[in-house]
């Protein structure tokens, strides 16, 4: 099973925001959004999610329709981790990992959800930080806290740490990770830290991922596929290796792209003059 939007399209007081979306997210692979600014990413991802309800066409999670699930069903199969989330209450990090619990909290117990939450914070590299003050970090720091939170809610009721891969024969779904430009704010060894997180809960965990991104040689270091959007609308879709080449993403993105070289094998995607 699969998360997919089939022609989804959104309209907000008569603009398309998106238009006739066909795309999706397949457990044990990355699939990176890539496009221009206003293209409409953080809006598929936001009605992938089930938090913007499609204005035409339908998307499907698990076989079902998302319109048409409860959100404690849908916050037990999917986790996601938006492009920037406020919170004022002074919360410890901990506490605000531990968030990401709660649509379980009915059939786990407290020492078996602060080992998820232990586990993430490593992972997320912010054991130094567990017990602060989650209002006083920087961007960065509040973008691995949320890393962390979203992990321990995509992980269920599965102890990955333990076991190594997570059971879906135990309910029979698969799980989804949704990331809104999950490296913005973070310094490069951090992104790369982040970004290889995702790609092991796909390649290890069969989660289903899907990411933002605007790097182009992040997405094709991390990511299986790749879908490009422009206006709203799907221009191009396939294998990082069919769709990361200069003349589609200089035409996408309306400045010249070039291939060159890299000494340590293949190439790397950078802008004229780059």
């Amino acid at each position: 099973m699969s998360l997919v939007a089939n022609k989804a399209g959104f309209v907000v007081r008569g603009r398309h925001l998106l238009r006739d979306v066909t795309v999706a997210v397949k457990p044990g692979e990355v699939l990176a959004v890539l496009g221009p600014n206003g293209a409409g990413k953080s809006t598929l991802l936001r009605v992938m999610a089930g938090e913007y309800q499609a204005t035409s066409g339908t998307i499907h999670q698990n076989g079902q329709d998302v319109s048409q699930v409860a959100a404690l069903a849908l916050a037990q199969t999917r986790a996601v981790m938006p492009q920037a989330a406020s919170m004022t209450f002074p919360f410890a990090v901990r506490d605000v990992v531990a968030l990401g619990r709660a649509p379980f909290r009915r059939n786990s117990t407290r020492q078996f959800d602060q080992k998820l939450v232990d586990h993430a914070i490593r992972l997320a590299d912010i054991d130094h930080l567990a017990d602060r003050a989650y209002p006083a970090l920087s961007g960065g720091e509040k973008q691995r806290v949320h890393l962390a939170r979203a992990l321990v809610q995509v992980w269920g009721m599965n102890n990955p740490e333990t076991t190594g891969r997570l059971d879906h024969e135990r309910d029979g779904k698969e799980r989804f990770l949704l990331l809104d430009e999950p490296t913005a704010g973070l310094d490069v060894s951090h992104q790369h830290a982040l970004l290889a997180v995702a790609r092991r809960e796909a390649h290890q965990n069969n989660v289903g991922v899907m990411m933002i991104l605007h790097d182009f040689n992040q997405v094709t270091a991390y990511a299986d596929r790749v879908a490009v959007l422009s206006a709203g609308e799907i221009v191009a879709q396939g294998p990082v290796s069919d769709i990361m080449e200069p003349g589609l993403l200089s035409s996408v993105f309306k400045s010249p792209i070039r291939a060159i070289d890299d000494p340590a094998g293949g190439f790397v995607l950078v802008s004229h003059g780059g």
